[in-house]
């Protein structure tokens, strides 16, 4: 067999180097040298959770209400991570996740590998306890195709944070919090058993730990076993300045003693905690955990763990580390060639669209196929939205397509065409978040207007300002009279530098133009600012109008 014939084979047993070879220009963990420097995820995977799969690994994290829901992220060494798929596609009910909820739907999940599929647990604090699963092939490795559609664990307001054990005796066990704005209490922890397949709960609930006011804000509990102790390891003290705390039982119901094991001391990464232990098939021990980074959301670092005293220790002394060496990793199914594979793979972040939409991309709610749709031209299509006749601003229109910001220094450039039949149809660039500002292109007239759409307090109700930057012309137009549009090419740009968001336009990919005042970023509702691409219209007499992206190429 030919080297050629053979890295082919390889490349179609192995789906996940479909995606590998993407390597970020604005951050990268991996210092090439068997070391990394935290964070492993520049971006707002929040409350992440990881199992290992042999010596594969999979991460999800909270999506709230943006669709698809639960991200899945691959790794081979807990460094590299790339999207492989989501195992949610749409939030029921429908009726209600049709339209943005903000903060609502997925919280705080859980992964688990049992009886050769994964396993995923979340609560929704206003309707209970659900699970996906998916199986895996011999090799470990799962589609997103075959999650499988959600189970209503336990039915209930108020039920957050999901953890599942099962048992050496196959029996299954689940701990969870509580969200004090729906149960009207929290900081404690709860344990019940379900059935051996995880699907219900046969017992009731008993409370195994109150974090009182010493642990207050007690949550996010992870469920796991070890040298015959029962461990449940979670965060307390609120998400910017909170601890890790690890308790552990001879028995799933307690009494639990408990220990802090991670904590900021005289470092400079704030509330360091909430995440996943994992105990690799190298025998090595490793926490994953989220840290608060305001506008661009909880971001995921790295630190190893030292049970030498009993007890997880985490980083240094319980103190995190920024730099560190990369865990033991297998670089077994890899081709060799750097031309087929490389070991340092990041997630997703510029799109050509040539194969629909990338997996980094997510709406603000449930799809419709009028938000949009890929083209047999390698372009993705969006069409304007009506807005309503009470419009203030886009914090309630669900057919935004965002992505998470991946650095704390990006510029992302963009190549569109807008196409209106009607006046005030338009589209462009958003920096979405509870406050916004947007570069877009509106029909007026004959010709087109470059504006900017600004939105401070955007979740608190204030209406959305707007200025003209300058009229630009056409750049093609229909010529048979039948409904004719117009058009404009033009290439849009943002740039975000420690959260200060400049817009800029250009005609030709090279010289770029500034539109107004620069715009600090502001976090949504649970999760980080989020950019990509807006289309609306106001008063629409008859066809919508659309926004052609060719492509979106970030770069430093």
């Amino acid at each position: 067999m030919s080297k050629f014939k053979y890295c082919c084979l390889l490349l179609a047993l192995n789906p996940f180097w479909v995606e590998a070879q993407y390597k970020s220009e604005v951050w990268s963990p991996d210092n090439g040298d068997g070391t990394y420097t935290n964070p492993v995820l520049y971006a707002d995977y929040s409350d992440p959770d990881v199992c290992a799969v042999g010596d594969d690994y999979y991460l999800t994290a909270s999506s709230f209400n943006c669709v698809p829901g639960l991200p899945i992220l691959h790794s081979r060494d807990l460094v590299n991570w790339e999207i492989v798929g989501h195992a949610l596609q749409e939030l029921e009910p429908k009726e209600v996740f049709d339209r943005p909820q903000h903060g609502k739907g997925v919280w705080a999940p859980s992964i688990r590998y049992h009886n050769d599929s994964l396993f995923i647990y979340w609560g929704d604090p206003d309707q209970g306890i659900f699970m996906v699963k998916a199986p895996t092939s011999e090799k470990g490795k799962v589609k997103s195709e075959k999650w499988s559609a959600p189970t209503c664990v336990i039915a209930g307001k108020g039920m957050i944070d999901p953890c599942p054990l099962w048992d050496d005796d196959g029996r299954c066990y689940l701990v969870n919090a509580w969200a004090n704005s729906r149960a009207g209490f929290n900081s404690v922890l709860s344990v019940r058993e379900l059935s051996a397949d995880g699907t219900k709960a046969i017992s009731l609930p008993r409370i195994v730990f109150d974090g009182g006011q010493e642990n207050h804000t007690t949550e996010g509990p992870k469920f796991y076993k070890r040298d015959g102790y029962y461990w449940i390891m979670c965060p307390a003290g609120g998400v910017a300045m909170g601890w890790q705390l690890a308790m552990r039982s001879k028995s799933p119901y307690g009494p639990y003693e408990w220990k802090r094991v991670m904590w900021q001391g005289k470092t400079d990464i704030n509330g360091p905690h909430q995440g996943a232990w994992v105990h690799t098939a190298f025998d090595e021990d490793w926490f994953l955990h989220f840290n608060d980074q305001g506008a661009y959301g909880r971001v995921v670092y790295l630190q190893p763990v030292d049970w030498s005293s009993g007890w997880p220790m985490m980083g240094k002394n319980g103190e995190p580390l920024m730099t560190w060496h990369k865990p033991k990793s297998s670089e077994k199914g890899r081709v060799k060639s750097e031309k087929f594979a490389s070991a340092i793979v990041n997630p997703q972040e510029s799109d050509e669209f040539n194969d629909g939409l990338g997996l980094q991309w997510q709406w603000h709610a449930n799809y419709h196929q009028f938000y949009g749709q890929p083209t047999a031209d390698g372009t993705y299509r969006l069409y304007t939205m009506d807005l309503p006749a009470d419009f203030k601003s886009l914090w309630d229109m669900p057919n935004l397509l965002l992505q998470k910001p991946m650095a704390p220094r990006f510029t992302a450039t963009a190549k569109v065409r807008f196409a209106a039949k009607e006046d005030r149809l338009y589209g462009g660039l958003v920096m979405m978040g509870r406050d916004y500002s947007a570069l877009v292109i509106c029909r007026e007239g004959d010709a087109f207007q470059l504006q900017r759409h600004t939105c401070v307090g955007a979740d608190e109700g204030q209406a959305e300002e707007l200025q003209t930057i300058t009229t630009l012309q056409p750049t093609d137009s229909d010529t048979i009279p039948y409904s004719p549009a117009i058009y404009l090419d033009l290439y849009l740009r943002l740039s975000v530098k420690d959260g200060i968001v400049s817009f800029s336009y250009s005609s030709d990919n090279k010289h770029f133009k500034g539109t107004g005042e620069p715009f600090k970023m502001r976090e949504g509702k649970w999760i980080g600012a989020k950019f990509g691409f807006v289309a609306e219209c106001r008063d629409r007499k008859a066809s919508r109008g659309w926004l052609d992206v060719d492509w979106i190429r970030i770069t430093k």
